[in-house]
Parts: structure tokens; C-alpha cells; sequence
């Protein structure tokens, strides 16, 4: 098969779960659907068939390599290194249980343990000018649910967790919820994909919706009101220990601009998710025609248009899917399985060529 037939195949090729919808980039899903669909490849095989710059090819292997999806057998420079896709199924496997695995190894002093700490230690700790210890997890959201009633201009939160724990996230919804009623924005940043992200649905009177964006990694944990209060875990791996909070302007400035930064290098789902497009009856018989192994001329014929009219049709296909070329419409459309499978003859008649037809 050359790589024209191999690109008309791929209409109908295996399969696979769009890795979008798992919170993955487009063009980690382009590339991994690639080498699913024709086999390994080295990173200038994959620039020439996709036709895309090094550096997204490049971008696009390493989130494969860090979610596992992707496995390499060494060339004799970067360049040959041949890459293979993991079967579907397993991948798919790997992120539901990323997805469900606890943000956070957390070892928790023994019942009695804490009972008496929060017995004790019922007032925060100062520390100085500027830096209070809350010292129980209770603490801390009384000061939240203080911080909240008060704030006006802004949070910005920052969550390292791949999954919340219920109590956490009923408390979190119900406090976002009153900022998005008083219409203040709130921005968040995580690692994990929108649709596991609890998250303070707007009434229509209300404000807008919280903004989120997904990175693969973020620095810590964070919360920060109207650029005045910042809260931060005092231990990252056992919240029971309670947050630090600071009101020292440079010490608020300095975490503000590192959330800045960690939101402009992560990505906005939104953007990033592929576009739902329904197909014309037209379109849908085109696009079959083509995934047989028709050619322009033949499936013109097969529908009496032009030529002309059917490259009119892939050229508006591939702008409402905002892809580059054929062979990323095929993929594009098969991770919406707009199209039905041919029949079994597809890949003989594919084999027999213009002449035979």
C-alpha cells in the first residue's frame, strides 16, 4: 500500500479513543493516532506525514512518553528514534487509573493524635509580621469561608491533585459558588482533565463561570484572594498539618507571578478541545466514497458533481475541522466516527486501481 492509499484508509482506520477527551493535547492525539494507525515511526517520519512543524512533533512525543502511551527503540541520532504506539485499550486502562489515583500520599497522624492537636491548637499561630500558621485542616476553612465573604477583586487557585477528596470538593463548590454569585472571578489551575473538575455552575443572573486551565504538572498548592492573601499547605503531602498564611506583600507579588506563569504555559481545554462538526448527507456520502478508495474523479462521478465541486467540499471540511490537509481530516473524522465502516471488499477494491473500476 502506498502512502496515498494509506492516507484514504485511515478514514476508516482502527479505533481510538479521542485522548482529548482524556485531557490531552490535539497534537498528542494527532501523533498517537498516527503511529496507531500506521505503525512505528521516526520523529521526521511523523513531520512529513502530518506535515507539521518539529517542534509540536517534538511536544507531542513527550506528553506521549510522560502518559505512557508511546514506547522508543533508539536510533543512531534523535531524529531515527522509532516510536510505537501502546494498544489503545491499555492506554485508555492507564488514564482512568491516573485519573482515580489520590493527588496525594498523605500519612495521617493516628485519631487520638489529631483529636488532641485540634484540642489544643484551636487559635492560628503567628509567626511574624505578615505569617500565620493555620494549624488544623478545620482552621483553615473557617479562614476560608472569612476570606471569601470579604474578597472582591479575585482568586486565583492553584491544585496539584489528580483527585479530590468528597469533603473537599463539597466545600470548594459551595465556596466558589458565592464568589461566582457576587460576579468575582475566579481562575484555577490543574492536572486534571475539565470534565473531572467540580466546579461552581453560574445561575443566569449570576457571573460568569470560573475560568480553568490544565498543565501537566503545576508547583504546588495555592490560594490566593484579591492579591492580598496567599494560603499554601505547610506540608504538600499531609494537609492535616494545616496552611501557612502570608500577607507580606512581596512574598503575595512573588506567588501571584508564578501562578501567572504556570497559567500562560498551561492550556485552555476550550481551545484545545476537537470541534463537533455535523456532516451534510453530501458530505457523509463523499467522505464514504473516498474511505472505499474512490478517488476525486470516481466518487465525483458516483455523485455527479465536478471534480471541482468535490475538492470545494474537502477544502470547507478541512477549514470546520481547522486541520491542514487530508490526511488530518481522516484522522479528525475518525476520532468522531463520522463516518460508517466500508464493507469488507474496501482495501481489494483499493488494490485494483482506477483502471479496473
Amino acid at each position: 500500500m502506498t502512502v496515498g492509499e494509506t492516507r484514504a484508509a485511515v478514514v476508516i482506520g482502527e479505533q481510538v479513543p479521542s485522548l482529548v477527551r482524556w485531557g490531552r493535547s490535539p497534537d498528542a492525539d494527532l501523533v498517537y493516532r498516527t503511529l496507531v494507525t500506521l505503525g512505528p515511526c521516526t520523529g521526521r517520519d511523523l513531520r512529513r506525514e502530518l506535515d507539521i512543524a518539529a517542534r509540536r512533533v517534538s511536544h507531542a512525543i513527550d506528553e506521549l512518553v510522560s502518559i505512557g502511551a508511546i514506547v522508543s527503540r533508539p536510533g543512531r541520532a534523535e531524529p531515527d528514534t522509532t516510536w510505537s504506539a501502546k494498544p489503545p485499550a491499555e492506554v485508555v486502562s492507564a488514564l482512568h487509573q491516573a485519573r482515580l489515583r489520590p493527588g496525594a500520599r498523605r500519612t495521617l497522624p493516628p485519631r487520638d493524635q489529631r483529636a488532641a492537636t485540634a484540642a489544643v491548637l484551636t487559635e492560628p499561630l503567628v509567626l511574624g509580621d505578615g505569617l500565620r500558621h493555620l494549624v488544623t485542616r478545620a482552621l483553615t476553612r473557617e479562614r476560608l469561608v472569612e476570606l471569601n465573604a470579604v474578597a472582591r477583586h479575585e482568586l486565583l487557585s492553584m491544585n496539584p491533585e489528580e483527585a479530590f477528596e468528597p469533603e473537599s470538593v463539597r466545600a470548594g463548590v459551595a465556596l466558589d459558588r458565592r464568589l461566582v454569585e457576587r460576579a468575582v472571578p475566579i481562575r484555577a489551575l490543574g492536572v486534571q482533565s475539565p470534565e473531572t473538575v467540580p466546579q461552581a455552575t453560574p445561575a443566569p443572573s449570576a457571573g460568569r463561570k470560573p475560568q480553568y486551565r490544565q498543565a501537566l504538572a503545576v508547583p504546588m498548592k495555592l490560594l490566593v484572594y484579591d492579591r492580598r492573601v496567599a494560603l499554601f499547605p505547610v506540608d504538600p503531602h499531609n494537609f492535616e498539618r494545616g496552611y501557612l498564611e502570608v500577607t507580606q506583600p512581596p512574598v503575595v507579588s512573588a506567588l501571584v507571578a508564578m501562578f501567572e506563569r504556570a497559567w500562560a504555559g498551561a492550556r485552555d481545554p476550550q481551545e484545545d478541545a476537537m470541534p463537533e462538526v455535523v456532516l451534510s448527507s453530501r458530505e457523509r456520502a463523499l467522505i464514504s466514497l473516498l474511505a472505499q478508495g474512490h478517488t476525486d474523479v470516481t466518487a465525483a462521478r458516483e455523485l455527479g458533481l465536478s471534480p471541482r465541486s468535490v475538492s470545494n467540499m474537502m477544502r470547507q471540511l478541512m477549514d470546520r475541522f481547522q486541520v491542514e490537509n487530508r490526511f488530518q481530516l481522516g484522522l479528525a473524522l475518525g476520532a468522531q466516527h463520522a463516518v460508517p465502516l466500508p464493507p469488507q471488499d474496501g482495501a481489494a477494491r483499493r488494490k485494483e486501481g482506477p483502471e479496473s473500476r
